[in-house]
């Protein structure tokens, strides 16, 4: 793949997500470093994309009113924070978890996750709560002596247990 700026082979594929859509650019090194892409404090993809002046976030973070907080395990402050746009530790995530959340919202669309399941799980999973249904009912059924209502139930299993082993050879 080319450079989008100067036709090079690029070396550095971005992806952001900008007003709701995906934006991608490839880059060689040297428009890299140009451009800033090898300084995270400052460079910002969407700027790039929006034609921005370098320096002006795309979405602004209010700043919080009081004195500055600080990370109690890295020492990462809230400006850092805004600065960089990443975490110095696992423990700044709890520590400046409001922040967090209004700079993801103003990139994405919420603050959960909601994508797709992968193909075959979500059945695999209904299939697996079924069998330990009809398990603890079998048991339950032969603890009270209910021998029908067993039988009937270890044939369902097995019809399931079953359709699973043909679908897999």
């Amino acid at each position: 793949m080319d450079c989008d700026i100067c036709g090079k082979k690029a070396k550095v594929h971005l992806t952001q997500l900008v007003g709701g859509e995906i934006k991608k650019i490839a880059l060689c090194n040297d428009c890299a470093k140009e451009k800033g892409v090898t300084d995270p404090t400052g460079f910002a993809l969407a700027e790039m994309l929006l034609g921005k002046s370098p320096g002006k976030p795309v979405v602004p973070v209010p700043l919080s009113s009081g004195p500055a907080r600080a990370c109690p395990t890295c020492g990462f402050t809230l400006d850092d924070l805004r600065r960089v746009r990443r975490f110095g530790c696992a423990d700044c995530y709890t520590t400046f978890r409001d922040e967090a959340l209004q700079m993801i919202r103003g990139m994405h669309k919420g603050n959960r996750h909601c994508g797709k399941v992968p193909e075959g799980l979500m059945e695999l999973h209904q299939r697996t709560q079924r069998l330990e249904e009809l398990r603890g009912r079998l048991d339950q059924a032969v603890i009270a002596e209910n021998y029908e209502e067993a039988a009937g139930l270890r044939d369902e299993i097995r019809q399931i247990e079953l359709a699973v082993a043909n679908r897999n050879s």
